[in-house]
């Protein structure tokens, strides 16, 4: 590991050295240190829709309420969806993602769609969410617009 990988680890209590050195969940095939972690302390933005999408799967798997509260467009972002995650979060334990298409969502879009399936599990049995996500900038971030796309 790099040291530029253990000063972020040192600074992220919560996130083990082995945690950042393994496969990101998103399953871009990059290590979390590399890929979704950067994000999620806020030491990078996401450049695309895609990236976001990723990113926001990555803090449900590993239960970040923060970060998904704060990567939901206020436009659609309910009041009480801070207390609604810390509730329901733990219910879920995610397992896969698959990206199945996206549409604009690039550097230089103001908006995008990224369609995908995430398979997880609730208290034991298997689940599956299907979902055409839409994504919108505000104030030039990438945020969670809704699953009406």
């Amino acid at each position: 590991m790099s040291d530029s990988t253990e000063d972020l680890t040192e600074q992220t209590d919560d996130a083990p050295k082995t945690r950042a050195e393994s496969l990101c969940p998103c399953k871009s095939g990059d290590s979390y240190y590399l890929c979704c972690m950067p994000l999620h302390y806020r030491k990078a933005k996401a450049t695309t829709a895609e990236e976001l999408m990723r990113s926001r799967y990555s803090a449900y798997f590993f239960r970040l309420v923060d970060y998904l509260v704060e990567t939901q467009h206020p436009d659609t972002r309910e009041p009480g969806l801070r207390k609604q995650l810390e509730k329901t979060v733990h219910n879920l334990t995610w397992r896969f993602l698959t990206i199945l298409g996206t549409s604009k969502g690039g550097k230089d879009d103001k908006v995008g769609k990224v369609e995908f399936v995430a398979e997880c599990f609730v208290q034991g049995e298997a689940h599956e969410t299907h979902e055409c996500s839409r994504f919108r900038r505000y104030k030039g971030d990438w945020k969670y617009y809704d699953d009406k796309g």
